[in-house]
């Protein structure tokens, strides 16, 4: 089993910053890609972005791009999301996953964490 635990979401004026984190614990060893996924009320959970652990494989919803940074830390079974330039339409609950394998689709992850709520006021 593998635990992932999001931190750092809250209410942020239309232009502000935030930075969320994720915690992986448990059986974390065959987990080769840890990703962000966002939900609003009445949509669809969408794909923001994942990275593999070698840092090699990157990649970032068009929504997002040029605006959110992903990056892990090994050491610290974390990786972190740093979102700059928000927008309204970027309020949803924000989820962590992990995947055994390359994927950019929600059922592609095995593991999800409980989500964190981002509010973007205009």
């Amino acid at each position: 089993q593998v635990q992932l635990v999001e931190s750092g979401g809250g209410l942020v004026q239309a232009g502000g910053s935030l930075r969320l984190s994720c915690a992986a614990s448990g059986r974390t060893g065959s987990i080769y890609y840890m990703g962000w996924f966002r939900q609003a009320p009445g949509k669809d959970r969408e794909f923001v972005a994942h990275i593999s652990w070698s840092g090699g494989s990157l990649n970032y919803a068009d929504s997002v791009k040029g605006r959110f940074t992903i990056s892990r830390d090994n050491a610290k079974n974390t990786v972190y999301l740093q979102m700059n330039s928000l927008k309204p339409e970027d309020t949803a609950v924000y989820y962590c996953a992990a995947a055994r394998r390359w994927g950019t689709r929600r059922d592609d992850y095995d593991y999800w964490g409980q989500g964190t709520q981002v509010t973007v006021s205009s």
